[in-house]
């Protein structure tokens, strides 16, 4: 019985080696790398890797601590782009500056999605601690500014909360 996945390479040949099949060179080529897997559900651990390949991956806590600030400072700007765009007057050239935050927003929103989809809880905490800090400082007053109404009076409808 030939165990070898029919390439002739495992039992039953007799011991003898045949050539390995074309796709087989490129795998055993990419044997030395390192696997890669994607958790699938939520979970608490520090090697995570978040944006990039291997970062902050297994270099201990600090690299793992410093990854979850740059996720709630993230959070916390886009937050105040968000206060920025809902202040912003309606000239042209005011206008141009707002769609420039707006695309700046909704690009940062992008990025720290793709953080969260790392799966991991504590990511998950910062985004929603720097997405609640942001509101506490930016929009509702805590910075100097006024609170930002609920109801944009102008459009009629909710001033959406994050980019994405």
């Amino acid at each position: 019985m030939d165990m070898g996945g029919g390439h002739g390479m495992g039992m039953g040949t007799g011991g003898a080696t045949a050539a390995p099949a074309p796709g087989m060179a490129a795998a055993a080529a990419h044997a030395g790398m390192r696997k890669h897997f994607m958790h699938m559900t939520f979970y608490w651990g520090t090697q995570s890797e978040i944006l990039f390949d291997g970062w902050p991956g297994a270099r201990g806590g600090g690299m793992y601590a410093l990854a979850l600030a740059a996720v709630f400072a993230l959070a916390v700007l886009l937050e105040f782009l968000g206060a920025y765009l809902s202040r912003s007057g309606r000239r042209a050239a005011v206008a141009v500056g707002a769609a420039a935050v707006h695309a700046a927003r909704v690009g940062g929103g992008y990025v720290l999605m793709l953080a969260l989809m790392s799966f991991n809880v504590g990511v998950l905490l910062a985004a929603v601690a720097g997405h609640a800090a942001g509101f506490l400082l930016f929009r509702a007053g805590l910075c100097g500014g006024r609170a930002a109404q609920v109801e944009d009076r102008a459009k009629g409808f909710l001033d959406p909360a994050a980019g994405c």
